[in-house]
């Protein structure tokens, strides 16, 4: 038998009803309004009337007004992170505590006896110092030669004494090679002033790595594909040059050495562009690259050829006692939480001539580091809610623009004296084995291309279609 449908109750009442609850209601807030009246508690928030337009000096009172709140963020932020850290230390102090209490009796014992766990060895940790040092001279142990990637808009400040007197007390008859990259950056002439420089010590090859190689997965499906246009090629950075020069400089000193593989180390600081390096050689997305620094964090081998192969390494770590600019740009202090982005960006305006950062990011004049960011978040759209400035992110983007390869900057070379670890024999066995004529004139070929490449990319390019741009050239003649 179906079971009858069950009438939900109605929800009609009598008006007079209706009438009693809501009277009840309004006696009921007016009393609550008396209350706070009384006890002097106001849920109206009163308006801002803001700063009026006939005020003197109205401009200066918003910057102030701006920059203070800019300051209080930047504090709440600081104590922000300075609790989480807090927090996560007692976590792991919590941890620690409890992996404690959980061991057997016997092995605490054991440990008592011997002063130290007789467990398994801990695993480290990747981001630590210690290991990251501890890779890099693995890299130059294994290596026949080093290669230290230098950017070529600083090249003195890539450099590590330390590495290169490592390099050179390693032994096994080592070889140590400088590689001038991101050479499209820097005008023409700069470099050749730097080459110059630099090859009074080490050899030296001009190079510009490609900075859109597909991954092994895109590889296996799609055949490489050359553009056609060497313009748009150019400009989208997916061009490199200096890989024939180094490729032939690299086999044909492996051809005079008795080994069968000649291993190669690439070494130098975070952001160099020493993955770029592996990748274009190889020509595939051999090794993971990216905009952040510090990631690469293991050594890793690429087999170029058959008598070629690559060692990729971490970043150099810099020693805290460089200079606040120096270790905002090459240490991984951001990274690693020990600085914020905005104490990088004030270290590095102090540097830079103020015009140049105005003209460069089209911003008006600024009194400081915050005032200057928080114009470059609202011109470039960085806006949180309520319309207010991201200034971290637009701090992240300006730190990405001084350390990738997207702003234009040089240093001139100075006539500096030798360091104690290096001396003319020591030179002298530096450059033998190494075909510097063919070197020298593969850099000219380089630069050459390099420049011509830079000088396409900066053409002005014509929307308007061939055929209608002829016909307008021949009604203007016409006209004429």
């Amino acid at each position: 038998m179906k079971r009858p449908k069950l009438r939900k109750a109605s929800k009609r009442m009598s008006c007079a009803k209706r009438y009693k609850i809501q009277k009840k209601v309004r006696d009921h807030t007016r009393k609550l309004r008396k209350e706070a009246k009384k006890k002097g508690v106001s849920k109206r928030v009163k308006k801002d009337c803001g700063v009026p337009s006939s005020a003197p000096f109205k401009e200066e009172v918003l910057r102030e007004a701006e920059q203070r709140r800019l300051q209080i963020e930047e504090e709440k932020e600081k104590k922000k992170q300075a609790a989480k850290e807090e927090r996560a230390k007692k976590r792991k102090q919590d941890k620690e505590s409890a992996s404690k209490e959980k061991e057997p009796k016997a092995k605490k014992a054991r440990q008592d006896e011997n002063g130290k766990p007789s467990g398994k060895r801990s695993t480290p940790d990747k981001n630590s110092k210690q290991f990251l040092c501890g890779e890099i001279n693995k890299v130059i142990d294994a290596s026949d030669v080093v290669i230290q990637v230098l950017d070529a808009r600083d090249p003195l400040g890539c450099r590590c004494p330390q590495l290169e007197e490592a390099v050179l007390q390693s032994g096994g008859n080592k070889k140590l090679l400088f590689v001038l990259n991101k050479i499209d950056l820097v005008p023409k002439e700069n470099v050749e002033k730097w080459i110059q420089s630099l090859q009074k010590v080490f050899p030296v090859v001009a190079f510009k790595a490609s900075t859109q190689i597909k991954d092994r997965a895109m590889e296996a499906t799609k055949t490489r594909i050359v553009a056609s246009n060497e313009v748009l090629d150019s400009s989208r950075g997916a061009v490199c040059f200096g890989k024939d020069c180094l490729t032939e400089l690299l086999t044909s000193y492996a051809a005079t050495t008795e080994k069968d593989i000649l291993k190669v180390g690439i070494v130098g600081f975070p952001n160099v562009g020493k993955s770029s390096l592996i990748n274009s050689l190889k020509e595939v997305r051999a090794c993971n690259t990216g905009i952040n620094r510090g990631t690469t964090k293991f050594m890793q081998e690429v087999l170029i050829s058959s008598t070629l192969k690559l060692i990729d390494s971490p970043g150099i770590v810099a020693s805290p006692s460089n200079p606040p600019a120096s270790m905002a740009l090459r240490s991984l202090q951001v990274e690693e939480g020990q600085e914020t982005v905005l104490e990088a960006v004030r270290t590095l305006l102090k540097q830079c001539d103020k015009t140049q950062v105005m003209l460069r990011y089209t911003v008006p004049d600024f009194r400081n580091s915050l005032e200057f960011l928080a114009m470059f978040a609202k011109k470039r759209g960085f806006l949180q809610k309520g319309g207010v400035a991201n200034t971290e992110q637009a701090a992240t983007v300006f730190l990405a623009d001084w350390t990738g390869p997207k702003l234009r900057y040089h240093t001139k070379p100075s006539e500096d004296s030798l360091p104690a670890y290096l001396s003319d024999t020591v030179i002298s066995d530096m450059q033998n084995g190494w075909d510097l004529s063919k070197l020298k004139t593969g850099n000219a070929i380089t630069l050459k291309a390099a420049s011509a490449s830079s000088l396409k990319a900066r053409l002005p390019v014509c929307l308007m279609p061939v055929k209608l741009w002829k016909r307008n050239l021949q009604l203007k003649l016409h006209r004429k």
